[in-house]
C-alpha cells in the first residue's frame, strides 16, 4: 500500500516529483483547519506552508509520521502536540537564506537611495524632487542587526562587501569568536543596536521573548535619520508603533516584508505612507529559491519514512520516545 502524503498548500512540481512510486501524493482542498483535519486521516507525511497547522490538526492526524516545513519558520506548527504524539517536524533553513538576503540588501540600498519615492515622483512630473538631497551613501554608515544566524550572517558579510558598512548585532546565542570571523562586533544589549545603527535589519524568529520587540520604547532609540528592516515576522514588531515613528519622523524609513496578522488588512495605515517600503511576505519567494523549499520538505519527509533521521529536525527530542 503507497504511503499518503498531503500537501496543504501547493508547492513547485519539483518538489512533488522527490515522490516516487512508493508514495499517494494530493494537495488539500483547501489549506483551512476543518478542511486538513478531514483530509489527515491516513496520511503518513504532510508538507505545510504558511497555512496554520495546530493541535487541532495533529490530535486528527491517525498515521501521521512527519511534518515537512516548507521554509524555515515552524511557528505556525504545534511542535509541542507534534512531539507529544511522536510526530517529527523537519523544515528547510539552508534553503531561503541566499533569498532572503539578497532581499533585506535590494530594499537597504532602495530606501538609502530614496527609490520608490523617487520613481513615484518622477512618473508624477515632480522632476524637482532631485533636488531634495535626501537619498545617502551607506559607505560607512552602521549596520545593526538583530540575529545573526544563517540569514542574518549573509546579511552581515554582504552589507559589508556591497556598502562598506560597519556591521554591529546583538544575538545572545552567538559566540564572540563567531561574529569576528563574519566581520561582526556582537554588542552587550540589544538596546545597543537601536541607538547606533543607522541601519537595524530584523533576523529572529519569533518567540514569545520576541513578540513585540520592536515596540514605541525600542523605535525611540533610534537615530531620526535611521531605517528599520523587518523580514523575520510580523509579530515581532508593533505595527502601530512603527506607523507612528514614521509619520512623526521618530525614525526616516522603514521596509518589510511580514506582517500581523497576514495577508494584512486592506485598510493597514502602513499603506498610505510614502516613507516605507512594502512587499507581500515574498522575500524568499525567488525561483530558485521555492524550488529549494519544496525538494527539501519532500526529501525530508522521503528520508524519514524511509527509515532515515533527516538533516534538519526541529523537535529532536521526539527520538528520544
Amino acid at each position: 500500500m503507497k504511503l499518503k502524503i498531503l500537501i496543504v498548500q501547493p508547492i513547485h512540481e519539483r518538489g512533488v516529483q522527490v515522490f516516487d512510486e512508493r508514495f499517494d501524493v494530493r494537495v488539500a482542498s483547501d489549506p483551512s483547519v476543518a478542511t486538513v483535519v478531514k483530509e489527515i486521516k491516513g496520511v503518513a507525511g504532510v508538507i505545510v506552508r504558511t497555512a496554520p497547522f495546530p493541535r487541532e490538526i495533529i490530535e486528527a492526524a491517525d498515521t501521521l509520521k512527519v511534518i515537512g516545513r516548507h521554509g524555515v519558520g515552524v511557528d505556525n506548527i504545534d511542535i509541542q502536540a507534534a512531539t507529544e504524539k511522536g510526530i517529527v517536524v523537519i523544515n528547510t533553513p539552508d534553503a531561503n537564506a541566499t533569498s532572503v538576503a539578497e532581499h533585506a540588501l535590494t530594499v537597504i540600498g532602495a530606501l538609502a537611495k530614496r527609490v520608490a519615492v523617487y520613481d513615484r515622483a518622477t512618473r508624477d512630473g515632480r522632476w524637482e524632487i532631485r533636488n531634495s538631497y535626501k537619498a545617502v551613501d551607506l559607505d560607512g554608515k552602521t549596520l545593526g542587526l538583530v540575529g545573526i544566524g544563517r540569514i542574518g550572517s549573509m546579511v552581515a558579510r554582504r552589507a559589508a562587501a556591497a556598502y562598506n558598512m560597519k556591521v554591529i548585532a546583538f544575538d545572545p546565542y552567538i559566540q564572540p569568536e563567531t561574529a569576528s570571523r563574519l566581520g561582526v562586533s556582537l554588542v552587550a544589549r540589544l538596546d545597543d543596536v537601536f541607538r547606533q545603527a543607522d541601519v537595524v535589519s530584523l533576523h529572529t524568529p519569533l518567540t514569545p521573548e520576541t513578540r513585540s520587540l520592536v515596540n514605541e520604547a525600542k523605535l525611540r532609540l533610534m537615530k531620526p535619520t535611521s531605517f528599520l528592516v523587518n523580514f523575520s515576522r510580523g509579530e515581532v514588531v508593533d505595527e502601530n508603533a512603527l506607523c507612528e515613528a514614521l509619520k512623526s519622523g521618530v525614525i526616516a524609513a522603514a521596509a518589510i516584508d511580514v506582517y500581523d496578522p497576514e495577508p494584512p488588512r486592506k485598510d493597514n495605515p502602513l499603506f498610505a505612507l510614502e516613507n516605507i517600503l512594502l512587499s507581500p511576505h515574498s522575500a524568499a519567494l525567488t525561483e530558485e529559491c521555492v524550488i529549494r523549499m519544496a525538494t527539501g520538505a519532500a526529501e525530508g519527509i522521503v528520508d524519514l519514512l524511509s527509515g532515515k533521521r533527516p538533516r534538519f529536525v526541529v523537535n529532536p527530542d521526539v527520538f528520544k520516545r
